[in-house]
């Protein structure tokens, strides 16, 4: 069976667009996100004041726990902003989202920015963090199927590997392939979207050799299949940005209530670098169902959170990877500064003063 393509994928992402039904998560949210204020333009400095009543809808999960437990929702409130909390992440659900003007920003990797432009989705990334030291601090591995001999890149050969285009899993895979001297003819892709645990059970199943796995759950994947096994990429995977339609940035009271979201969002993480047992213990064991042993281990293995001084570096490496994909998949190459807001940048690092890191966390 051959691999599918991505204009296949995309062709998918966009009829899938439509089924706005199954984010029953964000329902109802839509009427909140109607605005009358004047279109602000993307050179323009962002506005200072709040106006009364302004509401985002977000998704971003991971650091709402965090800025709940900091008490940080506080400073949010004092400063006017109100945001309604979706659980969505990760591009797929968070572009069906946006289509249908239920979101206005959500937590993901890079890659789902891309997807959005190439599928049709103005958005602008207006948060970018990173890993500190993150060759040492992977958010993926390799799971490897039981039984399968898979101990370096170059045994990817002839394997089925799980693959989804529309996702950082997907440009990990093709980056991988790159480094270990090896073209998609090599190797059977398997389209599968990474959801929940559907790469944990294509792996157990068969169905698949290898698949990226984030690193907080190969620790329950390697108890849950014995002969199971991983095997690390040696590639950086630590992009991390907020990224949101275009129209509620250009949105003036949307865009002001950015700006205080996305200083907030920057002293969330800090607090998460400054609270490890705290945060293993509200994140992984409490809202991820790991134990407390795996909960410690994931924060471990998650390293801190880093927030650049600049975003010159991952806007580098955010056109290295837009580049790859339209090579390799047929794509429109376009100048990714297009999708980055880089007003937000100096934002974020006043939130973070003197913590803020350099030369891009390497």
């Amino acid at each position: 069976m051959r691999p599918r393509h991505l204009a296949d994928r995309a062709s998918a992402l966009r009829r899938t667009a439509a089924l706005l039904t199954a984010i029953a998560t964000v329902g109802g949210l839509t009427a909140c996100g109607s605005s009358s204020h004047p279109a602000l333009a993307l050179t323009a400095a962002l506005p200072s004041t709040v106006p009364s009543g302004t509401v985002l809808r977000i998704g971003d999960p991971a650091v709402q726990i965090a800025i709940q437990a900091a008490g940080l929702d506080k400073e949010l409130a004092a400063d006017g902003v109100t945001v309604k909390w979706a659980n969505i992440s990760g591009g797929p659900d968070s572009i069906k989202a946006f289509r249908g003007n239920q979101l206005d920003c959500s937590a993901v990797a890079d890659i789902p920015s891309l997807f959005a432009h190439w599928t049709g989705t103005s958005t602008q990334i207006v948060f970018q963090s990173v890993t500190v030291d993150p060759l040492a601090h992977p958010v993926y591995k390799l799971g490897v199927a039981p039984g399968k001999d898979v101990k370096t890149l170059a045994d990817l050969k002839g394997k089925k590997i799980a693959y989804s285009p529309g996702q950082a899993q997907g440009a990990l895979v093709l980056r991988v392939l790159q480094k270990a001297g090896l073209t998609k003819n090599d190797v059977t892709l398997v389209d599968l979207p990474s959801t929940a645990s559907t790469y944990n059970q294509a792996l157990g199943s068969h169905a698949v050799d290898v698949a990226p796995l984030g690193t907080s759950t190969i620790v329950t994947y390697l108890k849950q299949y014995p002969g199971s096994s991983a095997i690390t990429t040696g590639i950086r995977d630590d992009a991390s940005t907020l990224y949101c339609l275009t129209s509620s940035v250009k949105d003036t009271a949307k865009a002001a209530a950015l700006q205080e979201y996305v200083a907030v969002r920057t002293k969330a993480l800090l607090w998460e670098n400054a609270h490890p047992d705290q945060w293993a213990k509200l994140y992984y064991e409490q809202n991820q169902g790991l134990s407390a042993a795996d909960a410690q281990h994931a924060v471990q293995v998650k390293g801190l959170a880093g927030i650049p001084a600049t975003w010159t570096d991952a806007d580098a490496r955010l056109q290295a990877t837009a580049d790859l994909l339209a090579a390799d998949q047929g794509n429109a190459k376009f100048d990714v500064s297009t999708i980055v807001d880089t007003r937000f940048a100096g934002v974020e690092a006043a939130a973070a003063g003197s913590n803020v890191v350099t030369g891009g966390a390497s």
